[in-house]
């Protein structure tokens, strides 16, 4: 458990956490925006991050990513220290985060964005350089339908239908199909339900549930506490850059989380993972 700026928890990452961050630090200026961050996930687990705006929850998932380079602290997957300091050192280690801007290309199909970038090519032609080799189109297709029908993104006709056309939902299940579909095991989502409908919001909280099934780590940032109470297993509370507390969520409620955010620890309940 943690109170204030002091972490109790372990030194080195349980076994259980498959990624784990220990007293990450990030200064911009003057700005002290993470603390000393202790932070976990399992597999098979989605852990909300909540806080109020600046407690440090995107600085903290951004560093996760890559994107931010922390000052101090120690990174593990799997008990093992691993080094994340470029989008390239996480991607390979099988990290992915789904921004809210979502970056997909209205312009290009299903298939042609969860593959952009990384496109598989037709055998026989690894004599040219890959920007020349002809894409394999069946390959792609085959392993963009795969990628969908393990997220049941039920309500897309087609993966040849353009992103462009797509609703809000869509288009999220299609960024995080594509965060999937890299062979990752960690998917970082941030604000996966902002500014969507009822309808839409099911359809994307349904694809974070099959996340938990297919065995990923799921990070999962929201201001929606309905959301997190649908989706997440446990709770993690930041508040000006430092731990608060880490709840279990079905031994807590939306008052005591709001409480956790807006004044810290005082007046918690001992309900703590």
């Amino acid at each position: 458990m943690s109170v204030g700026n002091e972490w109790a928890g372990p030194t080195a990452p349980p076994q259980a956490a498959h990624l784990s961050v220990r007293k990450i630090k990030k200064r911009f200026g003057g700005v002290e925006a993470l603390r000393g961050i202790d932070f976990e996930v399992r597999r098979g687990e989605v852990m909300a991050l909540v806080g109020d705006n600046g407690a440090g929850k995107s600085t903290l998932m951004k560093t996760i990513a890559g994107a931010i380079r922390a000052d101090e602290g120690n990174f593990f997957l799997d008990g093992a220290e691993v080094d994340i300091a470029t989008p390239h050192d996480a991607t390979d280690l099988g990290i992915q985060i789904v921004y809210q801007d979502l970056a997909l290309c209205e312009n290009l199909d299903v298939s042609a964005n969860l593959f952009l970038g990384h496109e598989p090519t037709r055998p026989g032609w690894n004599f040219l350089p890959r920007a020349l080799r002809p894409l394999d189109d069946l390959a792609m297709e085959a392993r963009a339908q795969d990628a969908v029908a393990r997220l049941q993104v039920r309500t897309l006709q087609s993966i040849r239908s353009k992103v462009g056309g797509l609703s809000g939902g869509q288009r999220q299940a299609i960024a995080i199909a594509r965060a999937v579909g890299a062979e990752s095991t960690v998917v970082l989502l941030d604000e996966p339900t902002a500014a969507l409908g009822v309808a839409q919001t099911k359809q994307v909280l349904d694809v974070v549930k099959r996340l938990r099934e297919t065995n990923h780590a799921v990070v999962y940032i929201s201001h929606n506490l309905r959301d997190i109470f649908e989706v997440s297993d446990r709770i993690t509370v930041l508040r000006h850059g430092s731990n608060v507390a880490v709840y279990e969520t079905a031994d807590t409620n939306p008052d005591e989380i709001v409480v956790a955010m807006t004044r810290g620890f005082d007046g918690i309940s001992d309900r703590v993972a």
